[in-house]
C-alpha cells in the first residue's frame, strides 16, 4: 500500500495540530521553569487522566500486546494486567501523599525522605541512570514499532525513519514544555483512539478473515480467547497467572506501573491542581488504559492470527525487512497494508500521536531530572529559571540522540519487556514501603537498585536460556533479602528529617485501610468491566450480564469508601 495525496494531507493536519499547541504554549513555557516542568500545577482531573493515558499509549503499545496474544492468547496477557493493582494503590493510598510532598520530581523525594550524603549520593545517580541512561533505552524501545511500521508502509530504511522521529520529538517535546505536552496529548489520545478502531475495522474485513463473526469463529481464534491460562499447565499458569498477580505488581519496578507511583505517571500526578484532582485523575487513566482503550487491538491482534499464521507468512509479505526485526510485533504494523488510503492516513497520524505522546513524556521527565535534580541541585545551585529551561531543552536533544542509536539494537518490544520486569524484580517493596517505614534508608534503595540490575544482567546474559519467571524470582529474591538486610543493619535516617517528611506527608493507618479496601473494590470493578466487554464481544452473553452486574455493584459500593478515605 502506497500513500496518496489524501494520506499526507491527514498526515499534514496531524504535524499541525501537534507543532501549533506546542508553539502556543512555548511562550509561557519559555518564562517559567514552574510551567516548563509541571505546568504550573495547574492541571484539571480528566487532564490528567487522559494525558496520562497517552503517555502509557506508545507505538509499542498495540505491537507487544499482539506479540503476546500470538504466543499464548489472551490469559498471556496477566504479565500487564496484573500491574493494575499496583495503580490501584496508587490511586488510593500514594496519589495524596505524593501531592503533599511537595516535589518537582519522584527523584526529588530522597532528599526529602532520607538525609546526608547517601540521599544526594541516591537522588543524583538515579537522576542520571533514569533520566538519561534507563530513559534514552525506554525511549528506543517506543520508537523501535515506528521503525517496523515505517519499513512496512515506506520501504526506507531504518536509520531514516529514526531521524525523521528523533527531529520531531526535539522540536515538539523543547517547544512547548510539559504544558504543551499535556494539553497535546488530550487530542492524541483521540487521534489514537480512532486509528485503532480503524486497524481494528479492516482487520477483520480481510478476505482471508471474513468479518467479525468469523473470524471469532475460527478454529484458531477460538484458542487463544480465554482470559485464564489452563490450570492443568503448571508452568504456565505460574509464568503468566500466579507469579504476576501474587508478586509482580508489588514487587517489580516497571515504568507507568511503579508501586507507589514514579516516573511519568508521578510527573503528570504533581501537576495536578490538588489532591482531589490528583486521585481522580489517576483513577481515569487507568479505566482508559485497561477497559477501553486495548480492546481493539486484541481483536486486531486475533485478526493477524489467520492473516500471518507464523513468523514466516511476515517474511514472504517483507523480504526487504531485516530477519531480526521480524517478530511477533510485526504482525500489527502488517496490518497497514490492508487499509485503504485516506483510512491509511489516519491510522499513520495516530501512531505518530502514540510515539511522540510517549517519547515526549520521556523526554519531558528526563529534562526534569537533568535541570531540576542534576544541573540545579549539583552543577549550579544558584542558577536562575531562564538557565533551567535552556538545560531541560538540551537535555531533551541529548536524550534524543542517545535513543536515536539504541533504537539499531532492539529487536523485539516483548523481550525487552521481560528484560525491564526482571532488572526491576525485588525494588517495588521498597517503593510501597518507603513512606511508612521509617528504618528504611538512602542506603536501602542504593542496594536494591544496584543488585537488582547486577543479578538480572547476569543472568540474562550467563543464562539466557533460563525459563523468564524463574529469572525473575531469582533476582526478586536476591534483592529482597539484600536491601532488608542492609536497611537493618545500617543507621536510620536522621530523626529532623524523619519528622520533617512525616509532618508533610501525613501518612495514617486509617488511610492504609481505607486506601487498601478501595484498592480492592475498584480493581474488582475494573476486571470486571474488562472481562465484561470481552464477554460481550465474545457473544457469551449470560456470562457477560453477570460480570457487568458484578462491575456495577462494585462500582456502587466504591463511592461511599471513596469518600470515608477522603474524610467526606
Amino acid at each position: 500500500m502506497i500513500l496518496n495525496a489524501s494520506d499526507y494531507l491527514v498526515i499534514s493536519l496531524f504535524f499541525v495540530l501537534m507543532f501549533g499547541i506546542a508553539a502556543a504554549c512555548s511562550r509561557r513555557a519559555g518564562r517559567d521553569a514552574k510551567d516548563f516542568f509541571l505546568s504550573g500545577r495547574s492541571m484539571p482531573w480528566w487532564l490528567v487522566g487522559i494525558s496520562m493515558a497517552a503517555a502509557a499509549t506508545s507505538s509499542n503499545s498495540a505491537s507487544m500486546f499482539t506479540e503476546f496474544v500470538r504466543e499464548g492468547g489472551m490469559s498471556r496477557m496477566w504479565k500487564w494486567w496484573a500491574f493494575l493493582l499496583t495503580g490501584m494503590t496508587t490511586v488510593f493510598i500514594y496519589s495524596k501523599l505524593w501531592v503533599r510532598s511537595g516535589a518537582k520530581s519522584d527523584i526529588e523525594f530522597y532528599e526529602l525522605r532520607y538525609s546526608g550524603k547517601p540521599a544526594a549520593f541516591l537522588r543524583g545517580f538515579r537522576a542520571v541512570y533514569l533520566g538519561l541512561v534507563f530513559n534514552a533505552i525506554t525511549t528506543a524501545w517506543c520508537i523501535l514499532p515506528a521503525v517496523k511500521m515505517g519499513q512496512v508502509l515506506f520501504n526506507v530504511d531504518q536509520w531514516t525513519i529514526i531521524w525523521i522521529c528523533c527531529f520531531s520529538s526535539i522540536v515538539y517535546s523543547a517547544l512547548g514544555g510539559f504544558r504543551g505536552a499535556i494539553i497535546t496529548d488530550f487530542f492524541l489520545f483521540l487521534i489514537i483512539l480512532a486509528g485503532s478502531f480503524v486497524i481494528m475495522y479492516f482487520g477483520w474485513s480481510h478476505p482471508a478473515v471474513g468479518g467479525f463473526t468469523k473470524m471469532m469463529e475460527n478454529p484458531v481464534v477460538q484458542s487463544h480467547l480465554n482470559f485464564f491460562p489452563d490450570f492443568s499447565d503448571t508452568d504456565t499458569l505460574l509464568a503468566v497467572f500466579i507469579i504476576p498477580v501474587a508478586v509482580q505488581w508489588w514487587n517489580v519496578w516497571y515504568p507507568g506501573s511503579e508501586p507507589g507511583g514514579g516516573g511519568y505517571i508521578v510527573h503528570r500526578m504533581l501537576s495536578s491542581k490538588n489532591e482531589n484532582h490528583c486521585q481522580a485523575g489517576t483513577l481515569l487513566f487507568l479505566v482508559m488504559n485497561y477497559v477501553i482503550r486495548p480492546w481493539p487491538w486484541y481483536l486486531a491482534a486475533f485478526a493477524t492470527l489467520i492473516i500471518f499464521p507464523d513468523l514466516e507468512s511476515l517474511k514472504a509479505m517483507f523480504p526487504h525487512i531485516q530477519d531480526n526485526l521480524v517478530k511477533g510485533d510485526l504482525a500489527y504494523p502488517a496490518l497497514f497494508r490492508f487499509i485503504p488510503n485516506g483510512w491509511l492516513g489516519l491510522v499513520v497520524a495516530s501512531m505518530l500521536g502514540a510515539l511522540f505522546s510517549t517519547v515526549a513524556a520521556h523526554l519531558s521527565m528526563g529534562a526534569n531530572y537533568i535541570a531540576n535534580d542534576v544541573w540545579k541541585r549539583f552543577v549550579r545551585p544558584s542558577c536562575g529559571e531562564r538557565e533551567l529551561i535552556v538545560v531541560g531543552k538540551v537535555s531533551v536533544v541529548v536524550l534524543m540522540l542517545a535513543s536515536a542509536f539504541l533504537t539499531d539494537i532492539l529487536a523485539s518490544v516483548g523481550a525487552f519487556f521481560n528484560l525491564i520486569l526482571q532488572i526491576g524484580a525485588g525494588t517495588g517493596l521498597i517503593f510501597l514501603l518507603r513512606w511508612f517505614w521509617m528504618r528504611i534508608n538512602a542506603w536501602s534503595e542504593i542496594t536494591a537498585m544496584t543488585v537488582s540490575f547486577i543479578v538480572a544482567v547476569y543472568l540474562q546474559l550467563v543464562h539466557p536460556d533460563m525459563v523468564s519467571w524463574h529469572r525473575l524470582l531469582i533476582v526478586m529474591a536476591i534483592t529482597t533479602t539484600a536491601w532488608v538486610a542492609v536497611t537493618l543493619l545500617t543507621p536510620q535516617t536522621d530523626a529532623v528529617k524523619q519528622a520533617a517528611f512525616l509532618d508533610k506527608v501525613r501518612p495514617r493507618c486509617r488511610d492504609i485501610g481505607w486506601g487498601l479496601l478501595a484498592t480492592s473494590v475498584s480493581a474488582l470493578t475494573v476486571y470486571s468491566l474488562m472481562f465484561g466487554a470481552g464477554c460481550w464481544i465474545y457473544g457469551q452473553f449470560v456470562r457477560a450480564s453477570i460480570v457487568t452486574a458484578v462491575a456495577v455493584c462494585a462500582l456502587i459500593a466504591l463511592f461511599p469508601i471513596i469518600r470515608k478515605l477522603n474524610g467526606k
